[in-house]
C-alpha cells in the first residue's frame, strides 16, 4: 500500500518512527508531510524522515486555528491529489483528515486525549479511530464516533515506541557538554501548552515549581520550551538549561531523576521508562494519565502543598513498563 503519514506535532515523530519501521518491513511505501510547529520538523529530520513541510501553527486564537486548519487542508489536498495514496494515517491531524475526506481517501486517526474539542472534527470525518482501552466510551459518542469505526489497544502511544528502549551510554557526555554533572540531580521540565486548543486557562504552578527547583543547590533543570516565546522567557535563569537544539527525548528522560510537566506526553514517556514523574497539568485529565496515577507511575500536583511534598532526589533504579506487544496491536488495528 502507499501510505501517507502527517506529523502535526512533536510527539508524533517517535510514535510514527516506530510504526514506519513496521510499515516498511511489511512492504508498504511511505510519504511524510509535517507541520511547522514546535520541534516537529527538526525532530522528524533527526529521526530520518524527509518530510514535505506544509503549513504552520495558527496561533492561540480559536478563529486563527480554524483558518489554519482549513488552509493547510487545502494545501495538503493539492500536494496529495496526484500521489495515489491508499491510506492516510495520523495522530489526529485535522488538516490531513479534511484533505483525505476531500480526496475520498481512507483515513486512520489515533488519539489518546478525550477532552480535545477538535475531536468533533476528527472523529466524524476519519474512516477509523484507534484509541487506548481507557478512552471513555461516552466521550467517543459525544464526538460523533460511531461504534463500528472505533478500535482499542491496551497501553499508551508511548509504549509503542519505548517498550524496547535501551539508553545510549554516550548520552551522558552530551549532557556534560551542556553543563550537567554526573552528581547533579537532573530534573526535566516542560511548560504548559498555552497555544493549544485544549489549554484555555492559566497555570501558575509551573513557575512555582521552577522557582522551588532553582532554590535547591544540588538540582540542575533542563527545560524544554514549546515555542520561541517560552525559550526567551526561561533562558538565562539560574540552574535552568534551555537546549539550543533538540535532544533525544527518550535518552534525556532516562537520564533524568525526575520529570515535571504541564502536559501529557513527556509524563507518559517517563512512566513507560520507569522514571519518577509529576504532572502539574491544570486542565481535565486524560483517562490514560489517571491509569498511570493508579499504577503509581505518575504523581498529580494540584496545589502548592503538593509541590512541597514532592520528593526531589536522585533516582535509585527504574522499572520500565515494557509493554512490548502494544506496537503489534496498533499495527494490526491499522491494517485489519
Amino acid at each position: 500500500m502507499r501510505l501517507w503519514i502527517d506529523l502535526a506535532n512533536s510527539p508524533h515523530v517517535p510514535f510514527f518512527k516506530a510504526l514506519t519501521k513496521r510499515f516498511i518491513s511489511q512492504g508498504h511505501e511511505i510519504e511524510v508531510t509535517a507541520r511547522e510547529f514546535a520541534e516537529t520538523v527538526p525532530l522528524a529530520q533527526a529521526a530520518g524522515f524527509s518530510p514535505e513541510i506544509i503549513g504552520a501553527h495558527g496561533g492561540r486564537a480559536v478563529s486563527k486555528k480554524a483558518g489554519s486548519i482549513g488552509g493547510r487542508a487545502w494545501a495538503l489536498t493539492a500536494w496529495a491529489r496526484k500521489r495515489k495514496f491508499d491510506l492516510a494515517i495520523s495522530h489526529n491531524s485535522y488538516s490531513q483528515i479534511l484533505a483525505a475526506r476531500i480526496l475520498g481517501l481512507k483515513t486512520i486517526t489515533m488519539m489518546d486525549y478525550e477532552h480535545q474539542p477538535a475531536n468533533h472534527l476528527a472523529f466524524r470525518f476519519a474512516s477509523r479511530i484507534i484509541v487506548p482501552a481507557s478512552f471513555p466510551a461516552e466521550r467517543l459518542r459525544r464526538y460523533g464516533a460511531r461504534v463500528g469505526k472505533v478500535r482499542r489497544y491496551h497501553g499508551t502511544k508511548e509504549d509503542v515506541y519505548l517498550a524496547d528502549f535501551k539508553p545510549d551510554p554516550a548520552f551522558g557526555a552530551r549532557l556534560f557538554e551542556l553543563g550537567v554533572n554526573a552528581d547533579d540531580m537532573l530534573v526535566l521540565v516542560r511548560p504548559p501548552a498555552h497555544d493549544a486548543l485544549y489549554h484555555r486557562f492559566q497555570n501558575t504552578l509551573f513557575d512555582e515549581a521552577l522557582a522551588m527547583l532553582q532554590s535547591r543547590e544540588n538540582v540542575q533543570v533542563i527545560l524544554l520550551p514549546r515555542n520561541e516565546a517560552q525559550r526567551t522567557a526561561y533562558s538565562g535563569k539560574e540552574r535552568v538549561l534551555v537546549p539550543a537544539a533538540p535532544l533525544d527525548g527518550a535518552n534525556l528522560i532516562a537520564a533524568s531523576d525526575l520529570v515535571i510537566s504541564a502536559g501529557g506526553t513527556i509524563n507518559r514517556e517517563a512512566a513507560a521508562l520507569g522514571v519518577p514523574a509529576a504532572s502539574i497539568y491544570a486542565g481535565r485529565w486524560a483517562a490514560v494519565d489517571e491509569e498511570l496515577v493508579k499504577e503509581g507511575r505518575l504523581q498529580r500536583i494540584a496545589s502548592f502543598d503538593d509541590l512541597r511534598n514532592l520528593s526531589i532526589e536522585k533516582k535509585q533504579s527504574t522499572s520500565p513498563r515494557r509493554s512490548v506487544k502494544v506496537i503489534d496491536e496498533v499495527v494490526r488495528l491499522i491494517f485489519e
